[in-house]
This record gives structure tokens, C-alpha cells and sequence, in this order.
């Protein structure tokens, strides 16, 4: 096997294989360079995503009201706060609802889940092509090719804000030893080392920053990597978030929304003049 990060040897991880969606066998491999654990060819993702949210992603809803104060605090700290955004693998739509009840204009793209809380704010519906940030959250453990889809992202915004699991600094002698391998769902085909992330942005000629633990950035731009760090601690982020409070976007979406309901209705009452 090759890294799919930096293309270097990528040995057996364990021993004995792991048993994933409780029936198949299967290797886990960790590049020797740079630290990157990959499953073998994941042959069992279709029926990994009959449903594309896992029923243990019990920590949805809290991870989403949560990590909605960090990225309205990096925002506000670093980038232009009236520009639009877009949340890449937004499942529900729950935290595009959230950053718009927040005052930012936030879309969402994910092509296997359903939009449930934030319908006409998809990424067919944006006004724009380039986005000021994009943020893509517990996606980049899911993905088969990340240098591939990290292309697509930065294709899409100069900035990829995003969160995964930094492989623990100990010995791990089968997927036991550390949760978020997750074999029970076969979704977590992608684990990653903090040097395996900052190679993945070198690739694009991109800068790295971290908070050593989960939140990430990739961006063609320079941050003070202190500064970065501190706007996502929690209380600093709901400081800066009350202090810069914008005005929600909720009545306006309303209204909105409304009228392109009412639009279509009044579409489909008109006789047909053919």
C-alpha cells in the first residue's frame, strides 16, 4: 500500500484484522512517513452509507451549537464577515441554519444527505462560485481520495475549515484502543497524524494551522498561529461572537422563503397559454 497523503510506504497497522459493519474482515494500514492510517480499498461504503448520518452520531446537535461559536470566532478574527460562506458535507443543513440564525450568509453542499433544516440555501441556490471560508466538519475521516477532495474544496474557497481526530501520540494495537476508528459503522476510512495533515496542505501550496486536537485550517493564507488558537478557545469565542454580534438572517429567510413558496404556487395555478 501507498499513502494516499504523501505517497510513502504504508505498512500493516495490526496484526490481526478488524471486523467493520459487524461482518467483514479488513486491514488497516499507517504510512511510515508521515503517519496517515487508511483502511484497504473500501469496497463496503455503499452499504456503510445506506444511512448517510450514523446512528451513533449521537453528538450532532451538540457538536453543531458548539463548534457554530468557533467558526463565527474565526470569522470574526480573520475573515470578512459579510462575505458568503459554504459548509461542504453539511448533512442535515443543521449548522448552515445556525450561522444564518447568526447573521452569516451560509450555504450548504452535500450530495448524500438530506436537506432537512436549511432547504433554499443549498449550494445551487448561492449567489457566488468562490466562498470567503469553507468548512467541512467530521468529514475528512470519511474520505477515500483527500488530496482529490481537498482539491475540489480549494477550488471552491481559499480556506478549508474543517475538524478530525488527531491519531493519539501511543501505541495502538488493534482499533480497540482508540474510538474514533469506529468499525462498527465502516465510515472512518481515513485517520490522520498532524504531520499528515500539514503535508496535505504543502501539497496545495497551502499553509496548516491546528489547535493540536480536532479543529484545522488549510489556507493560502498567513495566520499568527497563536492568534488562531486562542479565537477557538471557548471562551474566547463566545467573547468575540457577543462583541461582534451581527443581525440574523432569520426574518429575512423567512420572508423569502415564503415568497418562493408562494411564487410556485401562483406558477402552478397559471393556465397553460400553449
Amino acid at each position: 500500500m501507498h499513502c494516499k497523503i504523501c505517497e510513502g510506504e504504508s505498512k500493516l497497522l495490526f496484526d490481526s484484522k478488524t471486523t467493520i459493519l459487524q461482518r467483514y474482515q479488513i486491514h488497516y494500514y499507517q504510512c511510515t512517513a508521515c503517519q496517515f492510517i487508511q483502511t484497504e480499498s473500501p469496497y463496503w461504503l455503499n452499504e456503510a452509507y445506506a444511512s448517510a448520518i450514523t446512528s451513533l452520531d449521537i453528538g450532532l446537535v451538540g457538536r453543531n451549537i458548539g463548534i457554530s461559536r468557533q467558526v463565527s470566532s474565526l470569522i470574526l478574527s480573520f475573515f470578512n464577515k459579510t462575505g458568503t460562506f459554504l459548509d461542504y458535507g453539511g448533512g442535515y443543513g443543521m449548522l448552515v441554519r445556525i450561522m444564518r440564525d447568526l447573521g452569516f450568509d451560509y450555504y450548504r453542499y452535500d450530495t448524500y444527505c438530506e436537506n432537512i433544516f436549511a432547504k433554499h440555501f443549498d449550494f445551487e441556490d448561492s449567489p457566488v462560485s468562490k466562498y470567503e471560508l469553507l468548512t467541512a466538519f467530521e468529514l475528512f475521516e470519511h474520505l477515500d481520495d483527500p488530496a482529490a477532495e481537498l482539491e475540489k474544496m480549494l477550488q471552491l474557497s481559499d480556506s478549508v475549515f474543517f475538524s478530525t481526530e488527531l491519531i493519539p501520540n501511543r501505541p495502538l494495537s488493534s482499533a480497540r484502543d482508540w474510538w474514533y476508528f469506529t468499525p462498527e459503522t465502516g465510515q472512518h476510512i481515513a485517520l490522520y497524524s498532524e504531520n499528515a495533515l500539514r503535508k496535505l496542505a504543502q501539497k496545495f501550496n497551502c499553509n496548516y494551522y491546528t489547535d493540536s486536537h480536532t479543529l484545522h485550517l488549510i489556507t493560502r493564507r498567513k495566520l499568527n498561529p497563536l492568534l488562531f488558537r486562542l479565537s477557538l478557545k471557548s471562551k474566547v469565542a463566545l467573547m468575540i461572537a457577543k462583541a461582534q454580534s451581527r443581525k440574523s438572517l432569520l426574518q429575512k429567510d423567512f420572508d423569502y422563503i415564503k415568497n418562493s413558496i408562494a411564487s410556485n404556487e401562483n406558477t402552478l395555478r397559471s393556465p397553460d397559454l400553449q
